[in-house]
């Protein structure tokens, strides 16, 4: 689903104003440089709605680039289409003094598709410049002007938006006539709304935030909405595309969004309509025949950004998806729907923000451009269910952490409804492991192992299944840590049943596994998962501890040992728990077996700042217990 940025997040949103003329990096605040990788110097984003189909922005910012770190900040992205169209592109160069060393103009930007490669019938361009500087630090300074056709969405004010970003001084400044109405939603902001009238008569909003300091990158921090400033502004009226429209709520958007964008999109050939109607005449069972009608929907179709209709947010007519066997997010979840309704089966478009960061709608302010996706929603009764329709591989009622967990749009004919997406708990995010290994004198290992993979771990093989077996064997000798791997066989199953499960099945050898000499025999005992992620250590710590998924690994090592060796130090067993999770580690050794145990457990959700240097520690200890080396002598 298309999301019309005018200025991309924080890459874009920095720039000089009228009083700001010297920008020698010795001007800047010395307390702005600590943690910095660059510098908002100034900053002035303007939005004037001139009409409900006039809305004008004025773009003025510099910033200045301390380290490699802060040249994606200096990129200029602008959006722009039929419907939204760049009036002006100027800027200028400094070097570290604030001597001017080169200027550019809009035909020094390069111009392309926004989804170059990937789509059809795409009407959005993106105009792109990146300075071409290699000496810091330097400085940045431009102004563009934008006019758009519509009064739907309009850009975040972010001026700090990532980690990494000092501003001396921003300024967003929202302007309309009296009588068009807004809803704002400030979030971290440093200082209140100023409203007032400008020399025009129109009513103004403004927001302004100076020496603001950069945050130092926290592992494990929350998403940035939850802690760097943001305002959001939604109109009460207007106009998109030559439609118009109202909302104050998620509720009467949603009805909008069907009656205008969705309604009477779903009419199928008749032919198409019987068949669906055969596949699935034998099968009594909703949420089987959804299942069977889901799968061959897979089988007909694939995923192509097409950004095409209203303003890239209407969907493909079922119709054509039927005819030609493509379609987007939006077509092809039309179409799904199209075919369920052809056996009698209710659904919802809904609209959610994707990605592997759990973000969703702000349930008590509505705006259009909070989702970037469209997904699928079947209200059984007491068996909700979720399709992911862009993928022809992914198992019916399986989102994977793409999707999950999370408040999304559902645009029905009664109006929208904020639903909340499966979450998938730590305890079914399963992956064990069972393997049985023999050592022979010589050190060589061989033997079997087979994996399951369940929950949000279904997927840990998914960039396997469709290489050749020799690709496959390469990839999986990166995978597990075992000196001179041999992968003799291997079988890779997915079970896309309503519970899905990927299943791998190695026979494997390892020639000088372990190492004999004098009588002795060492080897590493977890030779097929070890945790070297320890995260970095992070003094005053600002932001509380996130963890976005939680999962649970078990592992079961049972070696057979050749005759007359006997342990030479205390055999590992290892239990630590903490409120974010758990280890156990535990080897014994009987009848010439060694058998080793282990359990990862890692519990999503947020914690106290304080339990950061715990999870360091935990993390630690689990990398020392995953690196133990068995030490055995011969009688």
């Amino acid at each position: 689903m298309k999301r019309f940025l005018l200025i991309l997040p924080l890459l874009f949103t920095c720039v000089f104003t009228h009083a700001q003329e010297n920008y020698a990096v010795t001007n800047i605040p010395k307390d702005l440089l600590p943690y910095a990788s660059c510098v908002v110097r100034n900053e002035d984003i303007g939005i004037e709605v001139k009409d409900l189909d006039n809305t004008t922005y004025h773009i003025k910012t510099a910033i200045t680039v301390l380290n490699k770190n802060g040249d994606d900040f200096a990129r200029i992205v602008i959006a722009h289409d039929k419907s939204n169209i760049i009036k002006s592109v100027k800027g200028m160069l400094y070097d570290e003094f604030g001597k001017p060393i080169g200027k550019f103009s809009e035909s020094d930007f390069d111009d392309r598709s926004a989804f170059d490669g990937f789509s059809l019938y795409l009407s959005e361009r993106v105009k792109h410049y990146i300075p071409a500087v290699l000496q810091y630090p330097y400085t940045i300074a431009y102004e563009y002007e934008l006019k758009s056709k519509q009064s739907l969405e309009f850009d975040d004010w972010r001026p700090n938006s990532a980690a990494g970003v000092s501003v001396q001084r921003s300024t967003y400044t929202f302007s309309c006539k009296p009588d068009f109405k807004i809803r704002y939603k400030e979030m971290n902001v440093p200082s209140k709304v100023e409203i007032g009238t400008n020399k025009d008569g129109l009513k103004t909003y403004t927001w302004q935030a100076e020496n603001l300091k950069a945050q130092k990158p926290e592992p494990y921090s929350p998403n940035t909405e939850s802690w760097l400033t943001q305002v959001k502004i939604a109109p009460e009226t207007f106009e998109y595309e030559g439609i118009k429209g109202s909302f104050t709520n998620w509720q009467e958007l949603g009805k909008w969004s069907y009656d205008k964008l969705l309604a009477d999109r779903q009419h199928l050939p008749e032919t198409t309509i019987a068949h669906i109607k055969e596949i699935t005449a034998d099968i009594t069972d909703q949420k089987l025949k959804a299942k069977k009608i889901y799968e061959y929907m897979q089988s007909k179709t694939h995923y192509i950004s097409v950004q095409v209709g209203i303003g890239g947010y209407q969907p493909f007519l079922a119709s054509d998806v039927d005819q030609l066997n493509y379609g987007d997010c939006k077509g092809l979840v039309n179409y799904t729907q199209a075919l369920l309704k052809a056996a009698n089966i209710d659904s919802y478009y809904c609209v959610v923000e994707a990605g592997d960061r759990k973000i969703g709608m702000i349930p008590d302010f509505a705006t259009m451009n909070q989702g970037d996706h469209i997904i699928l929603c079947l209200p059984f009764k007491n068996d909700t269910t979720w399709l992911e329709c862009t993928s022809q591989k992914i198992p019916f009622g399986y989102l994977g952490n793409f999707t999950d967990d999370r408040l999304v749009l559902a645009c029905t004919p009664e109006g929208g409804k904020l639903l909340h997406t499966p979450k998938y708990a730590t305890a079914t995010n399963l992956q064990v492991r069972q393997a049985d290994f023999t050592i022979n004198n010589t050190g060589e290992l061989s033997g079997e192992m087979k994996t399951t993979f369940k929950g949000l771990q279904y997927e840990n093989r998914e960039f396997l299944v469709e290489e050749a077996p020799t690709e496959q064997n390469k990839m999986l000798q990166k995978v597990y840590p075992i000196n001179n791997l041999t992968i003799k066989k291997l079988q890779l199953l997915q079970d896309k049943s309503l519970e899905p499960v990927t299943t791998e099945s190695l026979l494997v050898e390892a020639p000088e596994y372990a190492s004999i000499n004098n009588n002795r025999l060492y080897f590493a005992v977890n030779s097929v998962n070890r945790n070297d992620n320890i995260p970095k250590e992070v003094r005053n710590r600002r932001n509380d501890v996130y963890i976005n998924d939680g999962f649970t690994d078990e592992d079961q090592i049972t070696y057979k040992i050749p005759q007359g060796y006997k342990s030479l130090k205390k055999p590992l067993d290892v239990s630590i728990e903490k409120p974010f999770g758990k280890f156990k580690a535990r080897l014994s050794f009987k009848d010439g077996q060694l058998v080793y145990n282990r359990r990862l457990q890692i519990i999503d959700g947020t914690y106290n700042k304080d339990l950061y240097q715990d999870l360091v520690d935990f993390y630690k200890e689990v990398e020392e217990a995953d690196h133990y080396t068995v030490s055995m002598e011969k009688n």
